[in-house]
Parts: C-alpha cells; sequence; structure tokens
C-alpha cells in the first residue's frame, strides 16, 4: 500500500463564545460544553482492490475527539458517511446523531471518534468493490492519522461487515470489534433482493430515467430494512384516488426514494450493494473479541448467521439479541438499547470464548 500524496487535514476546535446550532437546532451554549476537536481531511492513496487491480483513490474522513484519546472506528450502511456526529466545527446532525456526543455512547471528550466516506461512494470509482477492500482503506486513513491501534471497530449493516474484514485482516491493531446487524456472509435470499434493486437502476438506465431507476431500487431497500410490524403500526388501508388505487405507505417510499437520488449516484449505489454481497469470510479468521448484535425481526441478516458467526469466531464473544419492529434498521431506531450494548462493549472486554455469553433484549 502506497500513498499517492500527502493527506489534506482542516482541523476546527469549538469557536469561542457564541451559541451553537445541534441536532433538533436547539441552542446550547458553546462554554458549558467540553471543547472537542473537530478536523475533516482526504487522502490520496493506491489500493490493491481484490477484483480490480491497483487503483489510485481519494479517502475522505472526519474526526471527533483529542489525537490522545482511545480511536474508534465508526461505519454504518452503504448509505453512511463520515459525519456521525455534529460538533460546534460541524453542525450539520450526523447520521448516527443519538450515539455521537458529549453524555452519550460514543463520547468524543473519552474517545477519539474517526469515520470516512464509503470507497466508490462519490461514484467516482466504476469497479467492483470487496468489504476487504474497504478494510484496508480503513488501515489507509488510520495511517494518514497516525492511529497505530484501534480501541475499537463499531460497524453497524455494511460496516459490520467491513469491520469483521479489519478484524480478519488487520487483527493486531485492533482491540475489540463491535458488529451490529452485519455477518460473515451475505445472505443467499438477501442477495436476490438486492439484485432485483441492482436491476430497476439498470432498467432505469434504458429508459434514460437512471434517477427514476434509483429511487425505486431505494423503496425495495427500504421495504427490505423495516418489517410488516411496523408498516402495519403506521399505515391504513388503500384508498382510491383519482381513479387508482393507492397504498399508504407510497408516499412514506416516494419521499425515500426521492431524498436518496440527491446525495447518492446509481454508479456508487450498484458498486456499494454489490459489495454487500461479495461478503464471504471464514469467522476462524478472527481471533478479536467481539461483541454481535442481531435482530430478531432483521430479514436481511438473519438471527441464525449472526449465531453462526459467533460459533466462529476464535475470541472472546458475546451475542446481543434484540426485538424491534424496525428490522435491520434497528441500530438508527433503537437508540437506548444500542447505546447500552455501546457503553458495555467499550467498558469491559468479553472474558471468555467458551461458553459463548449470549444476551436477549426487549
Amino acid at each position: 500500500m502506497s500513498f499517492a500524496s500527502s493527506p489534506r487535514t482542516t482541523f476546527a476546535n469549538d469557536p469561542a463564545p457564541h451559541p451553537a446550532v445541534y441536532s433538533g437546532q436547539t441552542p446550547l451554549a458553546v462554554d458549558v460544553l467540553p471543547e472537542i476537536r473537530a478536523y475533516r481531511g482526504e487522502l490520496t492513496v493506491s489500493l490493491p482492490l481484490r477484483h480490480a487491480g491497483a487503483r489510485v483513490v481519494t479517502l475522505r474522513y472526519e474526526g471527533l475527539g483529542g489525537a490522545g484519546l482511545p480511536a474508534v472506528f465508526v461505519a454504518g450502511g452503504i448509505s453512511a458517511h463520515r459525519h456521525v456526529g455534529s460538533s460546534a466545527a460541524f453542525t450539520e446532525a450526523g447520521w448516527w446523531e443519538a450515539q455521537v456526543g458529549s453524555g452519550r455512547a460514543l463520547d468524543p471528550t473519552r474517545h477519539r471518534i474517526v469515520a470516512f466516506d464509503w470507497l466508490g461512494s462519490d461514484g467516482s470509482l466504476d469497479a467492483v468493490i470487496d468489504p476487504a477492500d474497504q478494510a484496508d482503506a480503513v488501515a489507509a486513513v488510520l495511517d494518514a492519522l497516525d492511529i497505530e491501534r484501534v480501541h475499537a471497530f463499531i460497524g453497524c449493516s455494511y460496516g459490520a461487515m467491513v469491520g469483521l474484514q479489519f478484524a480478519a485482516r488487520h487483527g493486531g491493531r485492533l482491540d475489540r470489534l463491535v458488529a451490529i446487524s452485519g455477518a460473515h456472509r451475505a445472505h443467499p435470499f438477501s442477495s436476490a433482493w438486492r439484485a432485483l434493486q441492482r436491476r430497476a437502476v439498470a432498467l432505469g438506465a434504458l429508459q434514460c430515467d437512471e434517477t427514476h431507476g434509483l429511487a425505486l431500487a431505494r423503496q425495495l431497500a427500504i421495504l427490505s430494512y423495516r418489517t410488516p410490524e411496523e408498516f402495519a403500526d403506521r399505515f391504513e388501508a388503500a384508498q382510491v384516488v383519482d381513479g387508482r388505487v393507492r397504498v399508504a405507505a407510497e408516499d412514506y417510499l416516494d419521499h425515500c426514494g426521492a431524498l436518496y437520488t440527491t446525495r447518492t449516484s446509481p454508479v456508487a449505489f450498484q458498486r456499494l450493494s454489490e459489495s454487500i454481497d461479495l461478503q464471504a469470510l471464514e469467522p476462524a479468521r478472527i481471533d478479536t473479541p467481539t461483541t454481535v448484535v442481531a435482530v430478531e425481526q432483521d430479514r436481511l441478516v438473519p438471527v441464525e448467521d449472526s449465531l453462526a458467526l459467533a460459533q466462529g469466531l476464535r475470541g472472546a464473544t458475546r451475542v446481543e439479541v434484540l426485538s424491534s419492529r424496525y428490522g435491520h434498521d434497528a441500530f438508527l431506531k433503537e437508540e437506548a438499547a444500542i447505546a447500552a450494548v455501546l457503553t458495555q462493549a467499550l467498558q469491559e472486554a468479553a472474558t471468555s470464548h467458551t461458553p459463548i455469553a449470549i444476551e436477549a433484549a426487549a
């Protein structure tokens, strides 16, 4: 792995005394908050991609917390990005705002929080991307930031898959792994679901309407993330509107699709969706202490796969099984339960591998 250019980083501490706007647009006085170092940067690096050969790529990262604090790398699903939580320097809400911030489970006054934009997420890399490639990209970012060892890698969904790859490929740099709703393989049923989503994008391209195809793919994805129980609670029966039957959830799905197309290119979606389906890893390659989090109602990552993962890992392992009507999206919606898991994982290392500790949470 070789760097094509030096990393460029912009550092920003909390500005002095004026109100800062945080998530929910609630004004908070800066002088009642601890000063939090926030920074963004990018580096250009040559990565040997598993299926596409060496490519020169640009990696964009963001961090919260001082350089001397234990480092925690955070990664979400394929639509997640480097901005996990707000700060006075970068005030927009992060994708995991509920978990990242002063006094929260991922507290930048106690840990150095690092995240990056997925390799290929800007649509500039039209090539097959393996989850192992993402793990190597994470290692490149850590190298650029002079982070030799990571206290924890916390991955959700695709991020959990990449976290497992990181533990297998760079385990000597990792103290512990938290894998939430992600496993060592892509389940064949889930892969079939994603293949249809990619076909929707391709069909849109044939009609010279890639945006509409991408929106439809996102709507199909939303149905796989959530559950029948949630939709039964949220939406009423279909109605006849202007001579056609309209299902109550259509407005919600239309909104999700339209919003997604404003921030994601069809190429990025296709390549990252494909990458999920390339996940294939022998759990026995991993001896890092690991917390595996499964959700009973997750239709993309069945509990059985999470248990098989845990049984195959060689390191100390804890399994947490949650119940949530939000299914695969529980890591975004079940704020208290996920915070408890993260807090425990950061505070305590599992003490044994046999038997595996399995806990169920309501």
